[in-house]
C-alpha cells in the first residue's frame, strides 16, 4: 500500500513539473523495464532506445498522460514499444523468426493466436473503407494505445477532430465486424445443416 501512495505522489510531483519525481522514477524503473525489453529482443542498443525513448515521451507527456498506476503504465509502454520494433523490423528480417514471441500472444494457444489474427485482419480490412487519416487514428487508439493527445500532435489536430475521427472509425469497423459474423454464422450454419 505504501508503494501505491509513493507512486501517487510521484505522478503528481512529476505532472507538476519536478525533475527529482521523474529522477526516482527513472532510477525505479530503468533497469527493470529494460531487463524486460532486452529479454524480448535480445538486442542490448534496441532496448537502451526503446527504454530511452519511452522516459523522454513520459517527460514530455507528463502534463496530459493519463497515468493512473505506474507500473502498469511503464511496462504497458515497454511491451507495446517492443511490439512496435519487431513489427518494423520483421520487413527487415530482423526478427522474422520471432514476431509472434511476445507476452501477450505466448500466453496463447495455437486456436486463441489464429482467432486473434482473423479478428485483427477482419479490423484492418474495416479500416480499407474510411479515408487514410481516420484508419490510420483508429489504430494509434485502438491497436498501438497511443492517448489522444499524443494523436492531436502526431496529426496536427485539436483532440476534438481526434475523436471525431475515433467515433467514424469504431462504427465504420464495428459494422464490418457485424457483416463478417452474420457471413462466418451463415457459412457455419450451412456446412452444418447440410
Amino acid at each position: 500500500m505504501v508503494d501505491n501512495l509513493e507512486n501517487e505522489h510521484l505522478i503528481e510531483a512529476l505532472q507538476e513539473g519536478s525533475e527529482n519525481a521523474f529522477t526516482v522514477i527513472y532510477q525505479r524503473y530503468w533497469y527493470k523495464m529494460f531487463l524486460v525489453a532486452y529479454r524480448k529482443l535480445q538486442d542490448k542498443e534496441a532496448a537502451e532506445e526503446i527504454i530511452q525513448d519511452i522516459f523522454l515521451r513520459l517527460w514530455k507527456e507528463r502534463i496530459t498522460a493519463k497515468i493512473n498506476n505506474l507500473d502498469h503504465y511503464l511496462f504497458a509502454a515497454v511491451r507495446y514499444e517492443v511490439i512496435n520494433h519487431i513489427r518494423s523490423n520483421v520487413t527487415k528480417g530482423t526478427y522474422a523468426g520471432n514476431a509472434m514471441d511476445f507476452d501477450l500472444l505466448s500466453e496463447c494457444n495455437t486456436e486463441n493466436q489464429i482467432a486473434l489474427k482473423e479478428l485483427l485482419s477482419q479490423i484492418e480490412e474495416g479500416l480499407h473503407v474510411l479515408p487514410g487519416k481516420s484508419g490510420e487514428i483508429f489504430r494509434l487508439y485502438k491497436l498501438e494505445h497511443w492517448p489522444i493527445s499524443r494523436i492531436a500532435k502526431h496529426f496536427d489536430l485539436s483532440e476534438k477532430a481526434i475523436e471525431y475521427h475515433l467515433t467514424k472509425a469504431t462504427k465504420s469497423v464495428r459494422n464490418h465486424l457485424k457483416q463478417a459474423l452474420y457471413t462466418w454464422l451463415v457459412a457455419v450454419t450451412a456446412f452444418f445443416f447440410q
